[in-house]
């Protein structure tokens, strides 16, 4: 499950990120409204959380932008609360607003809220190709073998590389979503985890099917 975050509050942007993500969800973001464009179109988002006010244009045309090209669920944030932004979100189609300042607990329960009501699931089970993890047993089926155990980071590591599946997924990206809110992160960190992952997943691990290195970017998982 995948949520676009936009705001031009990195620290906002950082502490909403590290929640969600601890919560199992997948999460990019972007500053301002161009970045948030390209973040949409390129990562094709589950669920949108978009702020009002941002750098290069609003929170209301990337809204307006979002429903030319899909029904995803789009939540609204301001720091107003009026009315006027409330009901000019709710007629462009966003599904909900919330006001800032809030907690991410609160914000974690409506995003839950939106999902359910959109009749998505959050957490279970993702696949691509021969793989198929599950989030909540923390376990990888690879085509009709036998589920292989994962620790909870192998579950978060595999959980990014299989929503991105195919594409690379960037170093820092995965150190943000392993670990968390982590600055520059340790790449050596990533390096072990990926090596151990490796020993269960594949029949040569000095030689990848499905977890390879892609040399100055990051990784790619290909099903």
């Amino acid at each position: 499950m995948k949520i676009l975050i936009v705001d031009d509050d990195h620290d906002l942007l950082a502490l909403v990120g590290f929640a969600l993500r601890q919560a199992g969800y997948v999460v990019v973001d972007a500053g301002d409204f161009a970045a948030a464009m390209r973040v949409f179109l390129a990562e094709s988002p589950d669920l949108a959380v978009l702020d009002i006010n941002l750098p290069g244009g609003s929170g209301f045309a990337i809204c307006e932008a979002i429903r030319t090209r899909s029904r995803i669920p789009v939540m609204m944030l301001t720091v107003r609360g009026e009315e006027e932004d409330v009901v000019r979100a709710l007629e462009l189609g966003a599904d909900d607003y919330l006001t800032k300042p809030f907690s991410p607990r609160t914000l974690l329960a409506r995003v839950k809220a939106l999902l359910r009501r959109a009749g998505i699931e959050a957490g279970g089970a993702m696949a691509a190709g021969d793989l198929a993890l599950d989030l909540e047993a923390h376990s990888l089926r690879i085509a009709d073998a036998e589920p292989l155990r994962l620790t909870k980071l192998e579950t978060r590591l595999l959980q990014i590389l299989i929503a991105n599946a195919g594409h690379v997924v960037g170093t820092e990206r995965l150190l943000t979503h392993v670990w968390g809110h982590r600055g520059s992160g340790d790449r050596q960190l990533l390096k072990q985890l990926v090596r151990r992952l490796r020993q269960k997943i594949e029949a040569d691990p000095a030689e990848p099917r499905y977890l390879q290195t892609e040399p100055g970017a990051g990784y790619r998982l290909v099903g």
